[in-house]
């Protein structure tokens, strides 16, 4: 049986449709009456320009709009106004993952032959990317402790373009003089770059204490929910002006729908934080008490060698993570895992529950044996992302995994 054309299609009356009734063009949106509570989700890849000359203008970026979803949409904006006004920052944009802001930072700041110091106890993916992506493109990078001032100070070349720390370290927490770094890079012309997904906005705004560019994996604890891959950077007006045109020719576009979701996680970020927080220091406590535990790392515990310093540059807030060591490693850390089975494992963090993960086989599993040892983390290190739970909750699922360890 033939396909019919145009011409024989018939609607139940007998008219014929055309190409247009069965593909309508789209009409101009209403004229809107009231504001919705609300933002509405423009699912739109493509938006329709009234002439070349509007469309010039547009992609140049001489008038507000949209073009092309790839280089920008409403959802995005939105978001990205929100995590601006987070942070007190001039400029903002969503990426499409945490990486991929990050490598929106270095890309947009770097060229061939230009160096880059980087902590050398970033996440594993970070570390990937600077000491082995980076250095394919003729971008060098070296790794010190950004802890100890003077070594990173030493750590500069005249090639240096930028200094990468996160505020709150993964997985080992340590925290490092964020006012301190700026100053230094910024006295060898280099720019501050922070991973500030650890501590969140309500815990550290990176950009007050002197960064120059800030990023965060939306995915976690800004949106919350486990239901959204995104990713920002925000920053200085000064340190801009490559920013949109890598990110839009790179390619690091965003989904309308994850956009609207996690602008709507942002809604109840503070109170998350605030909870899970609480659960953090109480849940560290805890686990220090205990006899199956070499040893606990919380910037709010008082043992912790960053207690001081963290104290005066969160203002009183630590965060939502506790990384801690059984003394029967791998096997301890296996029967923990097997034996918390309230608490899922998940190699992520920041969701409404609680989760763990195990840094060893998931975040660092690329780091050298050696290496991940130097930073204190073995095969016994458990990695606890503390969500809203009651803190007698948090506490009786950590027994349940502590009690089978034995």
């Amino acid at each position: 049986m033939s396909i019919p054309t145009d011409d024989h299609r018939r609607t139940p009356h007998g008219h014929s449709l055309t190409s247009d009734d069965v593909c309508p063009r789209p009409s101009p949106l209403p004229r809107q009456i009231a504001e919705p509570a609300a933002p509405p989700i423009y699912p739109a890849s493509v938006y329709r320009c009234g002439s070349p000359d509007e469309a010039a203008r547009l992609l140049a970026g001489e008038v507000a709009g949209y073009v092309y979803s790839r280089d920008g949409h409403p959802n995005a904006d939105l978001l990205a106004e929100k995590c601006r006004e987070l942070h007190q920052a001039e400029r903002a944009t969503v990426c499409s993952s945490g990486m991929a802001a990050l490598a929106l930072a270095a890309l947009a700041h770097l060229q061939q032959g230009q160096h880059v110091v980087v902590s050398n106890q970033l996440y594993g993916r970070s570390t990937q990317l600077f000491a082995a992506e980076l250095p394919r493109l003729g971008m060098e990078s070296s790794e010190v402790d950004t802890c100890d001032l003077p070594a990173t100070a030493a750590a500069f070349r005249p090639q240096t373009r930028l200094l990468v720390v996160e505020t709150i370290t993964n997985p080992r927490l340590r925290v490092c003089d964020l006012a301190a770094l700026a100053e230094l890079a910024h006295a060898r012309g280099a720019l501050l770059l922070v991973d500030n997904t650890f501590a969140t906005p309500v815990v550290c705004r990176p950009i007050e204490l002197g960064a120059d560019l800030v990023v965060e994996s939306l995915t976690k604890l800004m949106s919350g929910h486990s239901d959204v891959l995104l990713g920002f950077l925000c920053g200085r007006a000064a340190a801009w002006q490559r920013v949109v045109a890598t990110q839009s020719t790179w390619g690091w576009s965003t989904s309308p729908f994850d956009c609207w979701l996690a602008l709507r996680g942002l809604g109840t970020l503070a109170l998350r934080a605030e909870r899970a927080g609480a659960n953090a220091l109480a849940a560290a406590q805890y686990l220090a008490a205990r006899g199956e535990i070499a040893h606990v790392d919380y910037p709010g515990l008082q043992a912790h060698p960053d207690h001081a310093l963290a104290a005066r540059q969160f203002a009183g807030r630590f965060g939502n993570m506790v990384t801690f060591s059984l003394k029967g490693g791998r096997k301890a850390a296996e029967r923990f895992i097997a034996g918390a089975r309230q608490i899922a494992f998940c190699p992520s963090l920041g969701d409404l529950s609680t989760t763990l993960s195990h840094p060893a086989s998931t975040s660092h599993r690329t780091m050298p044996d050696a290496a991940r040892e130097t930073l204190g983390i073995s095969f016994g290190t458990i990695r606890l992302s503390l969500g809203i739970e009651s803190a007698a909750w948090v506490q009786a699922a950590l027994a349940e995994g502590l009690n089978a360890v034995g």
